[in-house]
């Protein structure tokens, strides 16, 4: 009867454990996760009751060792550190992906790449035509950045009726899109006046690093304690510190330090090995001969799993769950009191709300659209160019990367508030807009791919 329970609550057990994995790896748990975090930190601003939770972010949070010393307000660490290991995820993700994944063929980037460049540089433009002149001008980089984490989870809510090709389409656009973002952070957004000799150090961290690299070290520690390093050089360089982040996710390794032959004829060993050492059941300690083998095992799995990988796999929920929300906490709180009157709609607002809403699908679509035309890329089959201008409007949704960009483009309180401001409703207006328009294009259409095997079979 005891034997009966202990099995019934280990299978218990394991489905709670199973259903909380699910719910740490979706996309759309942690997408809801940060909007509700959000919704927290406006309310936070326009509540009397709650105008304390802002004044947090303001105490000052310095580490002193000695002679040294690093003087950073919360919201300073929030910004400046946490949001290097969010560009240290995305930096691994974009690695990945050129190595073997959506990027790692010009056949297999090319109209995710034309799509990202036109989904940038057209709401850039945009912006610029609405603010050219003005004190306002530094931020024609907002409305070019995409949300990853709440587009893909905007196009989950529409389950499996969405083409496999159309989401790898949207996650590749917002990835190259992530890249571009970095670029325009490092080149167009220092946080303050460039020092050479911090960029020399950084540059001598980063050969170390890649030296690591080409020995294919594996160690995580070899890694982590020179990019603490590259993160405070690069903080004082003058060049956004979130840059490190990317630049040390470029050095991890992405090879195994064993080969597939050498790990498959070895673990091969260890389970025949494993079989002969039973005596025909496994209790909850097995003879020392089997632990042994679980262990060289273990051992031989770590080794083929990438430093890439581990990273990744480890890192990306910490990232969904702690950091990001943390960000929005202290972020997305705008007090909306004397910026939602008749004057609050001014050019920053629709520079923003145009280039998102309009920019995004237009840019998306038109690049798109020529690249297929001149066969630089190609449009797959089982989607249409409807599809794609939805997704458009969807990519709209700037949000994390936006308000990021928003804090660095102005010095003025009242100029990021009112971007912040336009950035959240815009998001939201690209979010639902997108929705309805990517469901109206899903309903009774038949794939491309049908048309063609008929074609075909006529032409036959």
């Amino acid at each position: 009867m005891s034997n009966t329970f202990s099995r019934k609550k280990a299978v218990r057990q394991r489905e709670i454990l199973n259903i909380f994995g699910i719910f740490v790896n979706n996309n759309m748990a942690g997408g809801v996760f940060l909007l509700l975090c959000s919704a927290f930190a406006l309310l936070a601003a326009n509540l009397d009751s709650l105008k304390g939770f802002h004044d947090i972010w303001n105490i000052n949070a310095d580490i002193a060792i000695g002679k040294f010393k690093l003087e950073m307000s919360l919201h300073h660490w929030v910004n400046d550190a946490l949001m290097v290991v969010f560009f240290f995820v995305v930096g691994l993700e974009i690695k990945r992906e050129m190595m073997v994944g959506k990027l790692s063929s010009f056949k297999k980037a090319s109209l995710p790449i034309f799509a990202a460049l036109g989904g940038m540089i057209v709401p850039a433009i945009i912006y610029t035509i609405f603010n050219a002149g003005t004190a306002s001008q530094n931020g024609w980089g907002i409305p070019m950045a995409t949300d990853i984490a709440f587009s893909l989870g905007v196009i989950a809510l529409l389950g499996s009726r969405v083409p496999v090709s159309l989401k790898i389409f949207l996650t590749a656009l917002a990835i190259v899109d992530d890249l571009g973002a970095i670029l325009v952070l490092a080149i167009f957004y220092p946080s303050h006046e460039i020092h050479p000799e911090f960029l020399l150090y950084a540059g001598i961290v980063v050969s170390f690093l890649m030296l690591f690299n080409r020995l294919n070290i594996h160690s995580t520690a070899m890694y982590l304690i020179p990019g603490i390093f590259l993160w405070y050089f690069v903080l004082q360089s003058g060049i956004h510190a979130t840059i490190a982040g990317v630049i040390l996710a470029m050095c991890i390794p992405s090879k195994s330090p064993i080969n597939e032959v050498r790990f498959y004829v070895r673990s091969k060993y260890y389970l025949e090995k494993f079989k002969k050492a039973s005596n025909g059941e496994v209790n909850i300690l097995a003879n020392p001969e089997q632990i042994q083998i679980i262990h060289n095992l273990h051992s031989k799995i770590r080794k083929i799993n990438p430093l890439i990988n581990r990273f990744e796999h480890r890192i990306n929920p910490w990232v969904t769950y702690s950091i990001m929300p943390i960000f929005a906490l202290a972020n997305a709180g705008v007090a909306f009191s004397g910026i939602l009157d008749e004057k609050s709609f001014t050019v920053i607002s629709s520079g923003i709300f145009f280039g998102l809403l309009f920019g995004k699908p237009i840019g998306i679509f038109l690049l798109s659209y020529l690249a297929c035309k001149f066969k630089i890329a190609e449009m797959p089959l089982d989607i249409k160019w409807s599809q794609i201008f939805s997704v458009g409007i969807i990519a709209g949704i700037g949000f994390t990367m936006s308000i990021f960009i928003d804090s660095l483009a102005f010095s003025n309180e009242i100029l990021i508030n009112e971007g912040k401001a336009a950035v959240l409703i815009t998001s939201f207006f690209a979010a639902v807009i997108g929705l309805i328009a990517l469901k109206i294009t899903l309903e009774k259409v038949e794939p491309k791919i049908k048309y063609k095997k008929i074609r075909d079979s006529k032409t036959v």
